[in-house]
């Protein structure tokens, strides 16, 4: 489903996503967020517009294999409402501590 790639110190990490109709868009992640022990990746597709024209970020359940660091990450489908609202809570409080950064520079 997805291969993380990284091109050059000074560029983005992004992760290649393949949807249901086979197509695969390139994302850049946004950041990895942890809600309840369980970590989360946050991408933006490069790229892409969905059906209503908006730009939108994705989110994917994350893991690794703390075992072997070689091996490339896990996206899992979240389907559980409840835990996907809590992931955008999640990243709703990371953008707003961006924007505290941004103003305390």
């Amino acid at each position: 489903m997805a291969k993380s790639k990284k091109t050059n110190e000074d560029e983005d990490m992004t992760v290649d996503i393949e949807l249901e109709d086979g197509r695969t868009i390139n994302c850049n992640i946004i950041t990895i967020l942890t809600v309840e022990g369980r970590d989360y990746i946050a991408l933006y597709p490069n790229n892409y517009t969905s059906e209503d024209g908006e730009e939108e970020v994705w989110f994917y359940r994350y893991s690794e294999n703390e075992k072997d660091p070689n091996e490339e990450p896990v996206l899992d489908y979240i389907e559980d409402d409840e835990e996907y609202e809590k992931v955008i809570d999640a990243y709703d409080e990371f953008l707003d501590n961006c924007e505290f950064d941004m103003m305390d520079d």
